[in-house]
This record gives structure tokens, sequence and C-alpha cells, in this order.
């Protein structure tokens, strides 16, 4: 109690808010995973408004031996903030400055704490562009974005975080500044650190400042939707869109219980009594659009489609995105709780996947909405359960490792965009062989000698 007294009290002295009654500790010791309790919660919050601050934090941790979680919105389903040793929150609200928007370099200099959705806004009014396009974006923060190589449904045809980060200010365990990478558009200068901290969760060092690729804005934009009997006819509606070589911004799947469930929570006039549902979004030159519609129209038909519809106005356009934004949450209402997760495998297996994960549920007596980036072959099982029920959620644990198993047998990974956390850390060994985890850890002690930063995250 002494030593904690001592860590408080130095917080205090060196950075402006310091929270430290329990209910406050409670309160950020835990985030969007699908753990069944708080069983251990902060020392103290820290709301860090500058580097220096984080570099005193560092130090006064590192005096200390105690652990620093880093923390955007505490939206992340994988446990990559919860608190399991105690430990510094630190929390970056206070440092969500874009500081510089660079329409010559086509760049984003922003703090950690900057909302997406408000850098996104922002880079629009220059003409500009930031793909990255995670379904709580409305409140993800590009620290945390960072952190988890976070994703979206744009992901098929722009890519991930990992493919705009250019350059990163973090820092170390020795609470040093150090920078990782260059504001140029190119760079083949020695290693690449500034990626290696990409999807690193926390464990490597802390970011405090991240510079930004940006795009042209795409003129126009639209959104078709198409609506199949079965999943395997909308799967090879998917395969038979890339064939043709049309790559749409993004190709979204829905099975009928994620329509039906969205439709209770969030009306779009979506149809509920299909199998299986194709969102389509198409971008570009305006001169394409036309093009891009009624070749994938052509091809919906050919692959018996039953019922296809596209926007025909921003209003409607945006509806029916905020409709699939808002699959996650419709799910309360069917139980209090919802767990979500994360697989991807090669697309030649994505409905051997769908079907699989549907028959799993089944066998568990689960709920199961299924959406995913099928494009890419990502799949989100979004599972509604009750965590007072301690049967129901023994059976959600045997049917997520049989997933994983299931994903691993297809040549998939546990994680195209979530990330690992602590709720998937003892199946990464089904995906990752055991060097590269060597690998993994060595590199891991390499920038955090004392374990401090995040600490048994991901392995």
């Amino acid at each position: 109690m002494l030593t904690k007294n001592k860590l408080i009290s130095e917080l205090k002295k060196e950075t402006d808010e310091v929270l430290d009654s329990p209910e406050e500790r409670y309160a950020y010791s835990q985030d969007a995973s699908n753990f069944w309790r708080v069983e251990n919660i902060a020392d103290a919050v820290v709301f860090v408004k500058n580097t220096e601050q984080i570099q005193k934090v560092v130090r006064i941790a590192s005096k200390y031996n105690v652990p620093i979680i880093c923390r955007g919105a505490g939206t992340n389903v994988v446990g990559a903030c919860k608190i399991e040793h105690g430990g510094i929150v630190l929390n970056f609200s206070r440092m969500n400055k874009i500081i510089e928007i660079s329409p010559e370099n086509m760049t984003a200099t922003v703090q950690p704490g900057v909302i997406l959705g408000e850098l996104q806004k922002e880079a629009e009014k220059f003409g500009l562009f930031y793909p990255p396009d995670p379904s709580n974006l409305s409140v993800s923060t590009i620290g945390g974005s960072i952190a988890q190589n976070s994703g979206g449904a744009k992901s098929f045809k722009y890519g991930t975080t990992a493919d705009y980060v250019l350059d990163l200010k973090v820092v170390n365990s020795d609470g040093e500044v150090i920078e990782l990478g260059s504001k140029t558009a190119k760079n083949s200068t020695g290693y690449n650190l500034a990626k290696l901290f990409v999807g690193s969760e926390g464990t490597l060092g802390i970011i405090t400042e991240a510079t930004l690729k940006l795009i042209p804005k795409p003129e126009c934009k639209n959104i078709i939707t198409a609506y199949f009997e079965t999943v395997r006819d909308a799967i090879l509606a998917v395969n038979s869109i890339i064939e043709h070589k049309i790559f749409p911004c993004s190709i979204d799947f829905m099975d009928k219980n994620a329509v039906q469930t969205i439709e209770k929570y969030y009306p779009a006039n979506l149809l509920t009594d299909k199998e299986a549902m194709l969102l389509i979004e198409i971008d570009g030159l305006k001169c394409s659009m036309k093009y891009q519609k009624d070749v994938i129209e052509s091809i919906l038909k050919s692959c018996k489609a039953s019922a296809i519809a596209i926007s025909h106005n921003e209003e409607e356009y945006e509806k029916i995105l905020r409709s699939r934004r808002s699959s996650m949450a419709s799910c309360t209402k069917i139980k209090p709780n919802v767990t979500t997760d994360d697989v991807i495998v090669p697309r030649e297996n994505l409905e051997k996947l769908v079907l699989g994960i549907q028959t799993i549920c089944k066998k568990y007596s689960l709920e199961c909405c299924m959406i995913g980036h099928v494009g890419d072959g990502s799949i989100h099982p979004q599972i509604p359960i009750d965590y007072s029920d301690e049967d129901e959620y023994c059976r959600y644990k045997k049917a997520k490792s049989e997933i994983y198993d299931l994903t691993s047998e297809l040549g998939g990974i546990l994680s195209g965009e979530h990330g690992i956390g602590s709720e998937k850390r003892k199946f990464i060994g089904k995906v990752v062989n055991s060097s590269a985890l060597d690998y993994m850890r060595q590199i891991k002690k390499i920038f955090d000698p004392k374990n401090i930063f995040n600490p048994y995250k991901i392995f």
C-alpha cells in the first residue's frame, strides 16, 4: 500500500489529472471484450495531455515496475486494454489534436486521441480521404486503430491502417522519444519499425504522434444491395465479381439472422426473408459509376440474386451503411451481452467458414448473427448470450474454440483487424508456429525489457 501511495503521489505531481478512486479505476479497467467479469482493476488512471507527461509516467512506472496500459476509446473487443495485473491506465482523450493536414504531401499528422471519423471529415475538406473504416469510427481513436491495425469494410479496395502509417513518434521504455519512419511517400531506409508498431497492441511503446497517408477523395459513391436464397450463391457472387476484375470499395455479407435483427433495431427496409445479403459499395470517378453498376448487376443476376437494389441519393446510402454499422448493437435485442469475433480465411474457403460457424453455433444452441467483409474473406460471428447464464457462457467458450480450429483447418488466422489481446492469446498457437512466436517474444523483450508496456497481451 505504501508503494502504491507513493506511485499515485508522484503521478499527481507530474501530471494534471489522476483518477484513483475504486469506482473510477473500475470504469477504466475494462473494454468491450467478451470476458465474464472484472477481476482486476488499475492502480491509477492518468489523463495525459502531451508527450512530456507521457515520458514522466513511463519513468515513474519503470521506477516502481508497474504496467502501463494505453487506452483510446476502449472499444476493442479482444481485451487489449483489459487490466490483469494492476498498473497505470493512460487515457489519451486530452491528446486529440489534428496537428496538420498537408494537401501538398497528402498526409495528416495527428495525436493518438483523434477520433477516426473526425479525421475523415477534416481530410475531406481538402478533397482528401483516409480510407480505414471500422464500424465504430465515430468513437474509435487513431492510436487505438494503429495499435489493433483496424480495417473495416473498405479494406477490400484500400487496405488496412498499416497501409497508411508513414511515421510514428513513440516513447520507449527509457522514457525517450524515438521516431520510426518518415513523412515521405516511400521509405526503404533500414528496417520499417513504424510498421512493426502497427498491430502491436501497445506492447512495444507508446505512440504520441502519427503521420498518415491520405489519398484523393473519390468523386462518387453508391451502394448496391443483393439478396440470395443460399449462402453459397452469395459467396459465388463475391468470387464472380472479383474474377471479372471489378473491385468495389467494399463487399459485405449478412446472413438472415443478422438482417432480421438489424431491422428490429434500426429499420432500413432490408428484406428479411432471404438467407444471405450482400452490400456492395462502389466508388470512383463519376464516369465510371454506371459501368461498375451495370457489370455488378449483371453478375448478381447470373449468380441467382433474387432481389437487387441501388441507393438513389446520399440519404439512402447513409441509411444502409448505418444499418450495417449497427449490427453488433442490434444483437442486444436478443440477449443482454454480445460477443463478436474476427476470423479470416483465403476467399476460396469462405463458404466453408460461414457454413461451419453456423453449424458450430447450432451444435451449442447459440444464436449467431453473421456479418463479414467477404471481399477479404473476413467473417464476424456475433453471438448474443447472457453472461449470468453459466451454462450458456461455457457453451459459448467451447464454440469459440471450435471456430478457431475450423479457421486454422481452412488456412486462416484468428484476426484480420481486431487483434489478439488477452481474449485470443491462448489460441494464437493454432495459427502461428512456435518459432515465429519466439521471435515476437524476443522483439518484445528488446523494446520493453522490464515488460511494463501492456504485459501478457497477444502471447
